[in-house]
């Protein structure tokens, strides 16, 4: 996430901020400039930018739940805000629990959309492609008569709104064996399963893919059976990101698209708060490393993997020094790299651009 400050009086800002907190102008969330933006009220109850005045703007429906800052153009036809707008089902905000998870979990969707949209990821609707249009559920287990399960079936994501509330995600992170669970992952994962059916299955680059991540066809309900019976292979960590990637190609594809979500993201924070980091490689002096590239723009997969060992080495150094869990408790191996690399290139468009100038 890159750093986001007053255009006032330069107070730095989070995110989430609807206000700033030194000098009291609304704040709201551009998106198509992926910017934080200080607002001034207009004559018609709109507001601009205060370095745009010309560009009127709403803010999106949700605001009134104070779960959404976002933006829309004023007098939009659709009052929801481009990642509000794919909620399909939200749950019963009368229930006071439902509306407070919600909002997390609503903060963390805002998240990952930012990222889609600075990858310049494809988000068509569910309007716009009905059969497989990207779309969330957001249910609560008290108003269905089945068990919500978090998960993803032709680009409807679906989650329990309970996941919201942290004693009840660390409840289940911890009964999963999970290292790592966070809303944030949870959709980084799901919306993975999205992409490759839009970016590998519907355009036919099965080939490539299944160099890389091995042949899909694998009975997926069988693979899965096995692995929660089984666990996964002892030298699972030679060549996959996590435990359950080693379950199937699917389940490995969309861990790594997660992972790749981490790294560019966090690197885009270290590199705006200009974080360095000193090593000493043997005898020589400390090197100074630091973030010097744009991760969201097209790079060297080396250059990315080598800022981000920088990175999570130092960060789980601290958090063992506070007596903490390591922040990333997992292994960039050759196999995996070369993983990352192949979702670098395809969200790039340069995957299997020769099998599809063969095809035609």
């Amino acid at each position: 996430m890159r750093n986001f400050e007053c255009q006032v009086c330069q107070q730095t800002l989070d995110f989430a901020n609807v206000r700033c907190n030194n000098c009291g102008h609304r704040l709201g969330f551009l998106p198509e400039r992926a910017m934080l933006c200080t607002l001034v009220e207009d004559d018609d109850g709109n507001y601009t930018p205060v370095d745009a005045p010309e560009d009127h703007r709403q803010f999106c429906s949700n605001a009134q739940w104070d779960a959404c800052n976002w933006m829309v153009p004023a007098g939009s036809a659709e009052p929801r805000c481009v990642c509000c707008s794919h909620n399909r089902m939200i749950p019963d905000l009368d229930v006071e629990a439902n509306l407070a998870n919600w909002r997390r979990i609503e903060r963390a969707k805002h998240h990952l959309f930012y990222s889609l949209l600075r990858l310049g990821l494809p988000i068509e609707e569910r309007q716009e492609d009905p059969p497989r249009g990207l779309a969330f559920d957001i249910l609560s287990n008290e108003a269905t008569d089945e068990h919500v399960m978090t998960g993803h079936e032709n680009g409807l994501i679906t989650l329990d709104v309970a996941e919201g509330d942290d004693a009840e995600r660390e409840r289940r992170r911890a009964m999963l064996r999970e290292p790592y669970r966070t809303l944030l992952g949870h959709f980084r994962h799901e919306v993975a399963h999205y992409y490759w059916e839009v970016l590998v299955d519907a355009p036919g680059l099965h080939a490539p893919y299944r160099e890389v991540f091995g042949d899909e066809r694998e009975d997926y309900a069988e693979a899965l059976q096995r692995h929660y019976a089984n666990g996964a292979p002892l030298d699972w960590t030679t060549s996959y990101i996590s435990a359950y990637a080693a379950s199937h190609s699917w389940e490995d594809f969309a861990e790594t698209f997660a992972h790749y979500l981490h790294i560019v993201d966090t690197l885009e924070t270290a590199r705006a708060f200009g974080i360095n980091l000193r090593t000493r490689i043997g005898g020589e002096a400390p090197l100074r490393h630091g973030v010097a590239f744009d991760p969201y723009e097209p790079h060297d997969i080396d250059e990315l993997v080598s800022a981000w060992v920088q990175l999570t080495f130092a960060v789980n150094c601290i958090n063992r020094s506070m007596g903490q869990p390591d922040l990333y408790p997992f292994v960039l191996s050759e196999p995996v790299t070369r993983k990352l690399a192949f979702i670098r290139d395809l969200i790039d468009g340069r995957v299997g651009v020769s099998e599809l100038q063969a095809a035609s």
